[in-house]
Order: structure tokens, then C-alpha cells, then sequence
């Protein structure tokens, strides 16, 4: 049986962060108001990416920073969690993206490194795809439930079908699919805006899943799998109250989240996932403003081989 938690992450400090014309094309999570230079948004979510390291290492998180190239020009570097995923069998797999400039975040020295840095021993890649503009962006597409090998997946551009019934293949896991939209009935982008899966909990937004058969069939999925439904706004949901992540430290298991969107939590909702997990937050408001996504985009699960 595969492990829910770990307690190791990679994450990329940024070294040309702002915001991604491409990405904004589908991803209404992004803002670009020209309150703050081009450089200061650069200098701004270095120091954020830096004090959320230190905010993980304080609690206990092993975490393995990597530096990102400066050239070429990487503008979301920052959310590796979209181009690879590490298993505790051994595999790392790798994705395709939607933005081109995306794709330049798949370096093959990261996944070398990797490899040898933690013992994995077989790769697997989808890019490919890309080809056919078709994708599948990693753990922003697929929210796992890795004790029950179900990937939860709301389709999008971002999230093709095709490969998913393939990555499923290939992984032995289950999928549950669904269609996920926002307050104008758009798709929203990835599937981890929208829900965060705990190991005795889920945190989701269920009002973005219109289809009655749908929602049903989620739902019949979590108390099958035994997790406890929190669920939280469409404004929550902007607040990225649903990109959060359970991760393992010395102390117990902690819920990482962002400042904004432990704000948007009301008192009850704090009390329930308190009952599972210490809630850590971080306050990174620029990268949420100008890269659209929040802490769960930043770290990449570290699964690594277990003797």
C-alpha cells in the first residue's frame, strides 16, 4: 500500500518569476495590474519563495531547493509539481505542458539529479503529447488518493482524457474524473485549485462540479475511501483555500496552505482540518497575484523508494 504523506519536497527558487501570457489564456487565477515592476515581482517572490523554505525547514520538512536557470527565461519555474512527479516505486514521470515557455522547466539535469539524489530507477515520460497538443500537467491535473490509487482529475485543457487513460494504465491507478468550473462556467485549469486530498480527509470545492451524476460519484468515492468532506466556497476556492498539502514531519502531519487562503477559512472549517493535521501557513501574495497558483504549485511531493 502506498504512502498517503511524505516528508520530503523539491521546490525551484525562482530566478525569472512573473507573469505568463500563455497561461493566462485559461488560468483566471492570474492577475497582472502593474502595481509592482518586473523586477520587483522577481525580488518580491524570491523572498517569499525563501521565508515559505524556511517556514517547511522550521517544521521539520525536508526540502531539496534547486535553483532555477536564468536562461531560458523560466517565467513559472516555481511550480514544478506541473512537469514531474517522484513514486515510491522507483518511477519519476515527467508531463506535457500547455505553455511552451513551460516546457522549458523540464531539465533533464533536475530529473538526473533527482534520480540519483533519492534511488530512483525508472523514468517514464508523456511529453510527447505535446506534439498533438494534448496534456497532462503533473499533480496540478491529478489530485492522488495513493493509499486507494485513485486519481481525481476535472478536465480541462490541461487535463486530456486520453493521457490520463493512459498514465492510468501505466500506474495501476483508478480514475475519477469530473468536469470542475468556475463562477462563469469556465473550466478551471487544474484539478488541485479545486480540491486538496488529506489522508483521512478532502477539501473541495464541490459548487464547481455542475453535474449531479458527477458529484455523486465523488462523493460515493469519499466515503468509500473513508475521508471526511470539507467543503469550501467558490470565494474560497479563489483564495486558493483548495491548494493546500498534507505532508509528514518529526512532529506529526501538517497542512501547508498560503496566509490568504488560511484567512478565507472560517472558524469551523480551521477546527476540522485542525482535527487531523497542524495547519502551517505562508504568506506569498505576489506569486499568487502574477503565477496563479499557490503553495501546493511549489512543492513537488518527493515519494522516494523505501527498502
Amino acid at each position: 500500500m502506498e504512502r498517503q504523506l511524505t516528508d520530503t519536497i523539491m521546490m525551484i527558487r525562482p530566478s525569472n518569476f512573473g507573469y505568463n501570457q500563455e497561461t493566462a489564456e485559461d488560468n483566471a487565477f492570474q492577475s497582472n495590474d502593474g502595481a509592482e515592476s518586473v523586477e520587483e515581482i522577481v525580488e518580491i517572490a524570491k523572498d517569499e519563495f525563501d521565508r515559505f523554505v524556511d517556514t517547511l525547514l522550521n517544521e521539520g520538512v525536508r526540502v531539496h531547493v534547486i535553483e532555477d536557470t536564468p536562461v531560458p527565461v523560466k517565467n513559472d519555474s516555481v511550480f514544478p509539481n506541473n512537469w514531474i512527479s517522484f513514486h515510491e516505486n522507483g518511477w519519476v514521470i515527467t508531463y506535457p505542458m500547455f505553455s511552451e515557455m513551460r516546457r522549458l522547466e523540464r531539465r533533464e539535469d533536475i530529473v538526473e539529479d533527482m534520480m540519483a539524489h533519492f534511488q530512483f530507477n525508472r523514468r517514464y515520460s508523456f511529453e510527447h503529447y505535446e506534439e498533438n497538443e494534448l496534456f497532462l500537467e503533473g499533480t496540478g491535473s491529478l489530485v492522488l488518493d495513493r493509499t486507494h490509487k485513485i486519481a481525481y482529475a476535472s478536465l480541462s485543457v490541461r487535463t486530456d482524457v486520453t493521457i490520463l487513460d493512459k498514465w492510468a494504465v501505466l500506474t495501476g491507478y483508478r480514475t475519477q474524473i469530473f468536469h470542475g468550473t468556475d463562477k462563469t462556467d469556465q473550466p478551471i485549469y487544474h484539478t488541485n485549485v479545486l480540491m486538496a486530498m488529506g489522508d483521512e480527509f478532502v477539501v473541495i470545492c464541490l459548487d464547481t462540479i455542475k453535474d449531479d451524476e458527477e458529484r455523486n460519484n465523488i462523493m460515493d468515492s469519499f466515503a468509500r475511501t473513508g475521508k471526511e468532506v470539507i467543503h469550501i466556497s467558490y470565494d474560497q476556492m479563489e483564495a486558493y483555500a483548495g491548494n493546500m498539502l498534507q505532508l509528514n514531519t518529526p512532529g506529526g502531519s501538517i497542512i501547508v496552505m498560503s496566509t490568504q487562503a488560511y484567512n478565507s477559512l472560517t472558524d469551523d472549517q480551521i477546527i476540522k482540518i485542525s482535527q487531523y493535521s497542524k495547519i502551517v501557513h505562508s504568506n506569498i501574495p505576489v506569486i499568487e497575484k502574477y503565477g496563479g497558483g499557490s503553495v501546493r504549485c511549489m512543492m513537488a511531493e518527493v515519494f522516494y523508494p523505501v527498502s
